[in-house]
């Protein structure tokens, strides 16, 4: 990269390190809260304020009602028997990050599907500001194409890369005509 580079790991600089293990346990019990499909007491682990800022597809909420209202309240109405394991959990001071999954089955309309009653995975990951015993922020990355996949509708219409990783097309590279 020519020039100058961009300032890296703004948020995360100033970290105090001494709060890792009460993150740590914040997230361990909001974990539990969401295994045990806690909705209107889930404020114990959110500040009243807090954003969940989620990829296209999920949208960003925020304050706890948002969250409850526009996130929680229709994902479970989707999926049923969800339960969330996080695969990998990370806690440095303030900050927490997971990947994971969630097994849950499909029960309700989900992004104009009907309920098909196909167990699915749901993969995503998260990274968390937690400040007073409290998130108050959530990024967010859930992987919708691959649920939705899992429901019979790619979205990418079978043009997604994993078609090269199959032999099936030619993928560009830098300087190429795009013609491939």
């Amino acid at each position: 990269m020519k020039g100058s580079r961009p300032e890296q790991a703004v948020l995360s600089r100033d970290t105090d390190m001494s709060k890792t293990e009460n993150t740590r346990r914040v997230i361990e019990g909001m974990v539990d809260g969401l295994n045990d499909h806690r909705i209107a007491d889930i404020g114990e682990f959110f500040a009243d304020s807090f954003r969940w800022m989620g990829n296209f597809g999920c949208g960003t909420k925020t304050g706890l009602r948002e969250f409850q209202d526009n996130w929680q309240r229709p994902f479970q109405e989707a999926f049923s028997d969800k339960v969330c394991i996080d695969e990998a959990r990370l806690y440095m001071g303030e900050w927490a990050a997971a990947f994971g999954r969630q097994e849950a089955t499909h029960s309700g309309k989900f992004m104009g599907v009907a309920p098909t009653g196909k167990r699915v995975e749901i993969r995503y990951m998260d990274f968390w500001k937690v400040i007073d015993g409290k998130i108050i922020d959530n990024w967010v990355m859930v992987d919708f194409p691959h649920v939705l996949a899992q429901l019979g509708k790619d979205v990418f219409e079978g043009k997604g890369w994993e078609a090269f990783d199959r032999g099936e097309g030619v993928p560009q590279s830098p300087g190429s005509t795009g013609m491939n």
